[in-house]
């Protein structure tokens, strides 16, 4: 079988193309890392009847280095973040906690971005400060990089101070901030501490409000600003979140899973602890990871598969119904591929062809119990070692029936 090489050009036919939006039948032709519309010469074909394709995910907040420090053990909720924090302090004096933080972060940043990548999100909003190893050109997954940030009003030694960040910050790019994460007054008074603050504007990214109140999401909306809803982390530390229908009607709401310190598995793990029980269907759900959240962070080049954007992907079975339905809710073993910049990353068996045209050189592993391969330049036995779930696999993994490759032009 001929086959041209990746530098040509992918053209995946068969599969239904999934967003937010709605599903199309069309070919989905990538060139150079992008979408394009455009035919060119021959390329790599690949027929993906029975399946679907969806933009990449969208974390709208992780700490990605703390993702293998062990949780806080805790009997009530705390009245709010700050209280957790506090109680956290000599948590970082168990013998396990001193073991995680050992490892060096440019690792751990990577084991951060790795977890995300194996649960279909390409691409990550970081709530910490910059480190050179994020800027690595072969780190696993993209990265919010024009934005502002600050930590959050009641923590003023960590993170840039707030009202310099805010100011400092290009009013097109998203300002990030924790705000009202908690159930207390403290956490009820930070919107309007905020907005006495002059940092209350259509920038402004509002992470967690839990304490928001009804007057206090009227602000929000009205002032333009958006909140990023991470339900697992909230309920784990706070026991309550907040009712993500209003804003996500206003489209100012975007999800995030938060680090495993706190926060849900990864992105899918969050999707299914909130279907069917937020008031939210499928589809909005995913617009939540894909286009909505493309939206409140100004990234206009993701979250969607339309002529330009990058070609970063996740390809699942079929499962009948509302398409939405096939990905939001599923466990990050049962996606047949995630694709960065037009490249698999990890896939299952059955798609080694696939690697073979891109140029990519694969090795087996296996993913929470099933074969998969996954693109050499991530699987460093250090950085697998931090991640639950996965592990090398012999190199006798059985290969399953493969997707038809085709010499073909879109």
């Amino acid at each position: 079988m001929d086959v041209f090489p990746a530098k040509n050009g992918v053209c995946l036919h068969g599969a239904g193309i999934v967003t937010a939006g709605g599903v199309s039948r069309e070919p989905l032709s990538i060139r150079a890392g992008r979408v394009t519309t455009s035919t060119g010469s021959a390329a790599c074909r690949i027929v993906l009847r029975d399946h679907l394709i969806f933009p990449g995910l969208i974390n709208a907040h992780d700490h990605l280095h703390v993702n293998a420090v062990p949780p806080l053990r805790q009997d009530t909720p705390f009245p709010d973040s700050y209280a957790w924090i506090a109680a956290f302090q000599s948590h970082l004096e168990a013998p396990d906690v001193v073991a995680a933080l050992r490892v060096p972060k440019p690792l751990r940043l990577r084991h951060g971005a790795l977890k995300n990548l194996l649960a279909g999100t390409t691409c990550v909003a970081h709530h910490d400060p910059w480190h050179p190893a994020l800027d690595a050109p072969d780190f696993p997954v993209a990265l919010l990089r024009d934005y502002g940030w600050s930590y959050a009003l009641g923590w003023p030694g960590y993170g840039p101070p707030v009202p310099q960040s805010f100011v400092g910050t290009p009013a097109d790019w998203p300002w990030l901030i924790h705000l009202a994460e908690g159930t207390d007054a403290t956490a009820q008074s930070e919107l309007a501490r905020l907005d006495a603050l002059g940092c209350l504007a259509r920038n402004t990214v509002l992470v967690h409000g839990v304490g928001l109140r009804e007057q206090d999401i009227d602000r929000v909306i009205a002032a333009g600003a958006a909140v990023v809803w991470c339900p697992a982390s909230n309920l784990a530390l706070l026991g309550r979140t907040l009712d993500p229908r209003r804003l996500h009607a206003a489209g100012r709401l975007a999800l995030g899973s938060d680090s495993r310190l706190s926060g849900a598995r990864d992105l899918l793990e969050e999707l299914r602890g909130v279907i069917d029980r937020c008031g939210l269907t499928p589809r909005q759900l995913l617009g939540l990871v894909t286009a909505d959240a493309a939206r409140v962070l100004r990234m206009h080049w993701c979250g969607h598969l339309a002529n330009g954007a990058h070609a970063d992907l996740v390809i699942v079975a079929d499962q009948g119904g509302d398409e939405a339905h096939s990905l939001v809710g599923l466990d990050r073993s049962r996606i047949r591929a995630v694709m960065r910049e037009g490249l698999p990353r990890i896939a299952d068996p059955d798609f080694a062809e696939w690697f073979e045209a891109a140029g990519v050189d694969a090795v087996p592993v296996v993913l929470d119990g099933r074969p998969k391969l996954l693109a050499k330049a991530l699987a460093d036995p250090a950085l697998m070692a931090l991640e639950p779930g996965l592990e090398a696999a012999g190199p006798g993994s059985e290969r399953a029936s493969k997707p038809a490759l085709e010499e073909a032009c879109c």
